[in-house]
Formats: C-alpha cells, structure tokens, sequence
C-alpha cells in the first residue's frame, strides 16, 4: 500500500463502503476477502483477513488492478 501510493484514509474508506467481490473462507490463518473501492477516480482491491477471535480485520495488500486482467467493472477476473 506504502509503495502504490495509497493512503491508510483510502483503504479504510474502501474497507466500508467498498464491496465484497470475492470471499476465501478457507484462508488461513484468517478467512479472507478482497473488496472493490475507490480511490479518487481509480478502482482499488484491498484484500483483508477477518480474525474473527479479535474482532479485527487484518489489510493483507492494497492495489489498483489492472484494467487488461479484470472486467470493466472490476468485479470479475479475465480468464486468459
């Protein structure tokens, strides 16, 4: 997050209002999702891990995707 540029402000905006597109409950150590957000116009993913013990969410990485390897909207992987 440090090396894109992106702010802790943007991830945790993205982190609530963003949307789950993505969920990984079988991650370990912690169950893991990756949300779509925004950072000013840009998509963002930030994907995080849920300790649900702790009650803390955990930012695992941030960054913008790749317009060529994702949807338009962002949502869905391209398949090659």
């Amino acid at each position: 997050m440090f090396e894109r540029q992106i702010t802790e402000d943007t991830v945790i905006d993205a982190v609530r209002h963003g949307e789950v597109i993505a969920d990984y409950p079988e991650d370990e150590p912690y169950p893991s999702f990756v949300i779509l957000g925004k950072a000013e116009d840009r998509p963002l993913h930030v994907v995080v891990g849920v300790d649900a013990e702790s009650n803390r969410t955990r930012v695992i990485t941030v960054y913008v995707p790749e317009p060529d390897l994702w949807s338009e909207d962002f949502r869905t992987r391209r398949i090659p």
